[in-house]
């Protein structure tokens, strides 16, 4: 259970990451590396919601 919590906080810092590089991205009128880190992002999005959703299950085995 402690690995699944560790990937939890790394997907979250990444997906910080990832918007703050298309922030700065945008602002400096790099648009390709910009589409691509949304793009990071959405799949970090998608990865720590099927991670919640398996955390979430086990929790409720438990009980």
């Amino acid at each position: 259970m402690g690995k699944k919590f560790a990937l939890n906080i790394f997907y979250n810092l990444a997906i910080i990451l990832a918007i703050c590089g298309v922030v700065w991205c945008y602002q400096n009128s790099k648009y390709l590396p910009a589409a691509f880190l949304v793009g990071v992002a959405a799949c970090l999005f998608y990865f720590k919601y099927q991670l919640t959703k398996e955390i979430r299950k086990s929790f409720k085995e438990k009980k």
